[in-house]
This record gives structure tokens, sequence and C-alpha cells, in this order.
């Protein structure tokens, strides 16, 4: 067995595992990894802060559907991660945070740069380490790995003490197959129950009303092609989340587009009036369910998730299936294949009324020629990109109008923060992505609120030369907070009007990127075609967008789909509720 220092073996596993690319920042207790780093063959990515080091790699894990790794030094560097890995951990987004730490003997202390990394991720990891012995190092980075990636993914922590990356030990990488048996407790379930499948099946012959509800386990469990395949085998409509977006190409007919609180007409009555609901990799997010009590009333529900704590959790369901999405959908289809119907006359007269409802409530938002609207920004830059790019919303209005009006044809097309609802998350993530993606065009579409979080770390696009293009949706408020208090706190704007920004174009030139705006819905197009010809380092377009728009359909918080707002409040006018029958 070979010798070395605990902060070279640290890279000889990230090296086994295939890691070709680290974000992250050094700093006292992490030094001696960064030293053996120095003479690595990773693009190792030198970021501003932190948190955009932990959202680029999570940015880069879901646009590659590889590991994501992050590294930090002590106390405020790993604290500083915090956000990040709350973000992947509430997506199931695959990291491996490493950590410096003060020397083992200072542990409990209070020295200088000493935080209990530890307890304080406990809640937000899917699990973490604190390495004690040298010894144990190269088998817990590989655990951290095999956990990171498997069952429900996650980020892992691990939490490595200065001493240890200073020692001197003979060591040796363990194999897949000692990884697995060092960790006889944890054993994630892919297969799916036969029996259970079967009951699927046969629910799914005899449903006229029925749709599938696709979250973001089938874009981790690499199951888009499988949900396609069934969706056009039984003519079953599908309706995707957030996170699920791409599962299920939103230019077919099939498609319903998202379903919930800011989700199409037409997905919301579908579910509402189904007679069977096929949930797939979803976890009935409160703001997928709205009111529980009335949450698809009529139907029966099949749930497929790896994770048996995420079945039942808060919708009851008739048929749970534990497993790997991709594995079940693949041996659901087989059993329907065994046993046709004839799926078009089935469902001739659901996909009917599904048509009418699309007519009659379809996607839109009043056009103006003298103010840019939001939803028109979206639409060029689908236009412009042939609706191929790769686009990381931060989190606000300007996210759910990224989710509403840019039609997603492919897995790991749309990155945003899903459960957390992160801001700040879409710019760090989009530099992350493009790294990742070098080959595809890649936008952050961002809020003025938004992207001013993580604005340090455009610096570090800079240097990188990434040429990501960053769309600042600017309307000079915390928009989708300054939307509630218009429709339910009176039009009280209480704290959410910023004031005071920066000139967006001037900052981006200071950092040495490219600044654009459009202040005209004819000034749209003219610099979305400037963008897309600079290909060296950052473009930021600062859309100077109407201040009041809001992100309809809505249904409010805790109301059911029957409670849709379709209509746009305008002053002194009440908005529409339509209740649906």
């Amino acid at each position: 067995m070979e010798k070395k220092r605990g902060a070279d073996i640290v890279v000889d596993v990230l090296l086994h595992e295939g890691v070709d690319t680290i974000f992250g920042l050094p700093g006292g207790a992490i030094m001696e990894v960064y030293d053996a780093l120095f003479d690595a063959p990773f693009k190792n990515v030198l970021t501003r802060h932190e948190q955009a080091a932990c959202h680029m790699a999570d940015g880069y894990a879901r646009a590659t559907g590889k590991v994501g790794v992050v590294i930090a030094t002590s106390g405020p560097g790993a604290t500083n991660l915090v956000t990040g890995l709350a973000t992947a951990y509430m997506d199931s987004i695959p990291l491996v945070a490493i950590t410096g730490q003060v020397p083992r003997h200072y542990i409990g202390t209070d020295a200088f740069q000493e935080a209990d990394v530890i307890g304080i991720t406990r809640p937000i990891t899917k699990h973490n380490f604190l390495v004690t012995d040298i010894k144990d190092l190269p088998l817990i980075l590989r655990q951290a790995f095999y956990i990171a990636r498997t069952g429900r993914p996650g980020p892992v922590l691990v939490d490595i003490p200065k001493d240890i990356t200073q020692q001197v030990s003979e060591y040796y990488i363990p194999s897949d197959e000692e990884v697995k048996e060092s960790l006889p407790g944890y054993n994630p379930h892919v297969e799916g129950n036969p029996v259970q499948i079967k009951k699927a099946a046969e629910l799914i012959r005899k449903a006229t009303r029925p749709v599938l509800y696709v979250g973001g386990g089938a874009i981790l469990a690499d199951a888009a092609e499988e949900v396609t395949k069934l969706a056009r085998l039984t003519k079953i409509p599908v309706t995707t989340t957030n996170m699920g977006k791409g599962a299920f190409p939103e230019t077919d007919p099939l498609s319903l587009h998202m379903l919930g609180m800011h989700g199409t007409y037409y997905a919301n009555m579908a579910v509402y009036h189904s007679d069977l609901l096929i949930a797939v990799g979803a976890r009935f997010d409160d703001r997928v369910t709205g009111k529980i009590s009335e949450f698809a009333p009529e139907a029966k529900i099949i749930h497929i998730d790896i994770d048996p704590a995420s079945i039942s959790k808060t919708i009851t369901v008739d048929v749970p299936i534990v497993g790997d999405v991709k594995n079940v959908l693949q041996k659901l289809i087989k059993e329907l294949e065994e046993k046709p119907v004839e799926w078009v006359a089935a469902r001739e007269n659901w996909l009917k009324q599904i048509q009418e409802w699309k007519e009659k409530h379809p996607l839109s938002y009043r056009k103006s020629d003298k103010i840019i609207k939001p939803q028109y920004v979206i639409e060029e830059i689908y236009n412009i990109t042939n609706g191929d790019a790769i686009i990381s919303a931060g989190v606000g209005q300007h996210q759910m109008w990224a989710a509403m009006f840019y039609k997603y044809s492919y897995p790991r097309q749309f990155l945003n923060s899903g459960g957390l609802g992160t801001m700040g998350f879409g710019f760090p993530a989009a530099v992350g992505a493009k790294i990742g993606r070098p080959d595809k065009t890649v936008f952050a579409i961002e809020g003025d609120g938004s992207f001013i979080m993580n604005v340090q770390d455009l610096a570090t696009a800079v240097q990188y030369r990434v040429p990501v293009k960053i769309a600042i949706i600017n309307n000079g408020f915390l928009g989708m907070v300054r939307q509630w208090q218009q429709f339910f706190y009176d039009s009280r704007y209480a704290s959410v009007c910023l004031s005071v920004q920066p000139d967006f174009v001037k900052l981006a030139e200071s950092f040495g990127a490219v600044g654009l705006r459009a202040t005209k819905p004819s000034e749209v197009k003219e610099v979305l075609a400037k963008a897309m010809e600079i290909n060296d380092r950052p473009v930021l377009i600062d859309f100077v967008v109407d201040r009041e728009e809001n992100v309809l359909p809505m249904v409010p918080a805790g109301k059911s789909y029957r409670e849709m707002i379709l209509t746009p409040k305008q002053k002194g006018e009440a908005e529409t509720m339509y209740l649906v029958g």
C-alpha cells in the first residue's frame, strides 16, 4: 500500500470517482487539500462566495447528472454552504461537500474558525461524516459519493480536520463491493413490487380520465424515455411539476404543462376531474396540492417513488410502488403491452374535454407595444434559442414565467430551486451548468432582487470565461411578494420596493462582462441577438419590464384548484376567481 498525506488521499479518491470539476474557496483548515489540488487534473473553479460555489456544484449536477463537488474551509466557509446544501437536499440533488475542520485536539474548544458543521448540516444533508482517523478517509469519501448518487439522491458532507489532511498514512481505495458492504443499513429498494405493478396496470386499463403527474424523481432516474413511452402508449395526458419539466416534451399534444399554484388551467382541471392519477417521482408538495381535501377528489392514486417516506406522507394513495422510477416504469409498460386495450377509444372523450379546456384558457397575457411584458421576454428567449437552451431560474415571478413560457423538451433543461425556493440560485447554478455542459446555450433568468444576492460571482464567470447569458427581469420589486401583497394584503407594499439598484449594465461592465439593456418591446429581439453572438464571456441583459405584471393563473395558498385566479387584477378592480364544479 502507498503512503500519502490525507490531502493527497482526498485527491486520489476524487479522481477514482471520475470527478472533473470542483467548485470552492480555500482557507486555513482546507489549505492542504488545495495544495494537493494544485497539481491535480481538475477544473478547479475559485468562486467568490461559498454559497455560490454550492449552487454552481448543484447546477453542474442538475445539468449533467453527475455528482457535484464543492469544497470549503472551516467555520464561516462551511456555514456559508448551508443554504446551498438545503437547496440541494430539498430537490434531491447529488452533491459531495468537503469541508475543512480545526485539528482534532482543538474540536470543542471554540478554536479560531471552529463550527459544529456536522450538527449544523445534519437536517439538510442526506448524510454527513466527521473523519476522526486517517485510515477511514478513503472509505468515507467513497461512501459519500455512493450515498449521494444512489436511492433518492442528495447532498453528503465530509468534514475533515486539518491534522488529518496533514498526516501521512498507508492507504488503498476500497472497491465498490467493499463500499456497499460497509453500509449494511443502507439498501435502497429499486425493483418495485410486481403485485403492485400489476394492480397499477389494471387501474390504467380501466381508467377513463387518467393523468400522469410527473416530478423531479423522473429526471433524477433518467426515466424521461419511459415516461414518454407510457404516455404515448396509453394516451394519457401528462402534467409535470417545476422539477419534472423536460421529463415529457411540452410540445407534445398530450402535454398539460405545469400543475399547481401557478399551473395551467387545463392541467389543474384535468387533475381535479381525473379518475386516476399516476404520480411518478413526485412528492405531492403543497404548491401542487393546494387544499388537500379537494385534491383530485374523484381519483384513485398510484404513486411510484424510490423513497418510501414520500409515499402517503401528505396524500393517501391507493397503489404505492416503492422503487426506482425507471425500473418500475419499464415493468409497468411491459405489463400494459402484454394485455393492451383500445387506448384511443378509452380516452377519446377525456382528450376532447382537455382540448376544450386548452382552447378556453390557454396560457396568455396582455401584450403591449409600449412596455416590456416579462412573458414576452421568455417567449423571445425560447424563439432565439430554438427551444434548445438550458434555462436556470432564480426564485420569484421570473421563475414562474420561465416555467410557463419556455417549452421544455428534454430532461435537465430547466434548473430551479423547487423545494427551498432559494433566491440567488439561478445565476451561479447557470455557471455550473455551462461548465458542465459547454455544448449548450445556458440562460440564467433572474429577477433584480434574486440576481443581486450572488452578484459577486460574476467575477468567477468572467475569470473562467463562462459565456452564460443572464436575463434580468427588472421590475424594481421583490415581485412575487408584491403580487401576494396586492392580492391578499390590500396592496400594502411593505418592504418590497427596490428603490435603490445598481446600473446593471455598468455593473456587468465593471466585472469585465458585457452589459445590455432593453426598455421597449422593440428592443428585446435586438439585444437577445447581440447576446447570442458573444461566446467568450458572460452577457447580462437588463430587461426593464412592467412593474406590476402578475403571474397567472394562480391558486391561492390553501385553496382548491376550483378557486384559480385567471383574470389579471387591475387597479381598482377585483380579480376574477373561477369556481369550477
